[in-house]
């Protein structure tokens, strides 16, 4: 039986908050854009530091825009980015996606980025999406896809690195390839109008590769995920380095990509 709340792989380490912090409507979230208008009640969840919650609240400025997230330390970050961006349409709390402290019908979209891939019931999840949401509005979720990232060039430490990753996030309760199952999740929902799409994130430029690769060189080594590849016996401090090590040698190669690719789907409540 999965568990409903699982444990959140990453955690909010410093070199995970930079990629969170990184992340807008635009580079996340552009398969919702252009379904928003201006008065539109939009709930945000796993909102984080809350950049792409503070994108949404402006795209919609006589709506609404609630950001919960199951960290309360990390909504402290989401309310200053808000404040800094003179954003008054916004509010935050404390929530868990599988049992949701709003009634039935309170918004018009239900909105989770790189949220389903770390819960223990991704479909009981998206049914609780649905109860918040108004009939006829919309359900949307994008999450990335580990099994299905690419690079170049090809190396023995980063293949290591994803297949730790993947034992690290199911050992957790997730499924790191949430991606490619978001719409059979959506059906198992009872959504009956579902629209699938993807995108990926390119890193390419040196400044790009040298970003991403020293995020999770860090991450791999200092974050939650470090812990619980440890303490959970998936890898010693020994590999953790190697795979730091793979991540650095990658983000220093002239020649080096990486692509993320997300599953994305808009459901009809």
């Amino acid at each position: 039986m999965p568990k409903e709340t699982a444990t959140y792989t990453h955690g909010h380490h410093p070199s995970v908050l930079r990629s969170h912090t990184w992340r807008t409507a635009a580079n996340s979230a552009a398969y919702l854009v252009g379904e928003l208008v201006p008065d539109t009640r939009l709930l945000d969840i796993g909102c984080g530091p809350g950049t792409i919650t503070a994108d949404l609240a402006a795209l919609v400025p006589d709506g609404r825009v609630t950001g919960v997230d199951a960290a309360a330390d990390v909504l402290g970050q989401a309310r200053a980015e808000a404040a800094g961006r003179g954003l008054a349409n916004t509010a935050f709390a404390v929530g868990d996606v599988h049992a949701l402290g709003f009634a039935d019908a309170s918004f018009d979209v239900v909105h989770a980025h790189q949220v389903l891939q770390h819960v223990g019931d991704p479909v009981g999840a998206l049914r609780e999406m649905r109860r918040v949401c108004r009939p006829g509005g919309l359900v949307a979720a994008r999450d990335s896809d580990y099994g299905a990232m690419f690079w170049y060039p090809r190396t023995e430490g980063l293949d290591e690195w994803r297949e730790l990753y993947r034992r690290v996030a199911r050992g957790n309760g997730g499924e790191p390839d949430a991606g490619r199952r978001l719409h059979v999740w959506a059906r198992e929902a009872g959504f009956t109008e579902v629209a699938s799409s993807s995108s990926v994130w390119c890193f390419a430029t040196d400044e790009e590769r040298r970003w991403w690769s020293g995020l999770w060189a860090e991450r791999t080594l200092a974050s939650s995920f470090a812990r619980t590849a440890v303490d959970g016996g998936f890898a010693t401090a020994g590999r953790l380095d190697d795979a730091a090590r793979a991540w650095r040698e990658w983000g220093a190669r002239e020649d080096g990509w990486f692509g993320v690719p997300h599953g994305e789907i808009l459901c009809r409540a």
